[in-house]
């Protein structure tokens, strides 16, 4: 399973942009690997608040239509996923209040070893366990 970001479809659908082109690598690369493509409400929510924020209303639409066309599924955000990114957010690694919550959204959503991509950066995330979380660059 890899997460998708809100950046992606920003980024395939915005002006130029230096990650523009990797963005699209990137989706051509992970659409040909058939493996199973998620985001989460709040990505979603995060495209409302970007286009709002920088007044290009226009744009949200097609934003969100470009992820609803990405992604093989959108993962609600519930209460246990809520608490489990506050345990995330107690662990010496330095996770974002945003990064913790979309661990937390796919970690029990899928097999002990995956991988999230959550960004358009050379950072992979795993999960190998149900207690602990590691980066790999």
């Amino acid at each position: 399973m890899i997460f998708v970001d809100s950046n992606v479809p920003m980024y395939l659908g915005g002006a130029p942009h230096p990650h523009k082109f990797e963005a699209q690598v990137l989706l051509e690369r992970v659409t040909a690997s058939k493996e199973r493509l998620v985001t989460d409400a709040e990505v979603l929510q995060e495209v409302l608040h970007r286009y709002a924020s920088i007044n290009r209303r226009d744009a949200i639409r097609p934003a969100l239509e470009a992820m609803l066309d990405i992604v093989d599924d959108v993962l609600p955000i519930e209460q246990r996923d809520v608490l489990r990114a506050g345990e995330i957010l107690r662990l010496p690694e330095a996770w974002s209040a945003r990064d913790a919550i979309h661990l937390a959204v796919g970690a029990p959503r899928h097999p002990a070893h995956s991988e999230f991509r959550p960004r358009l950066r050379p950072l992979a995330w795993t999960h190998p366990n149900p207690r602990g979380l590691t980066a790999t660059v």
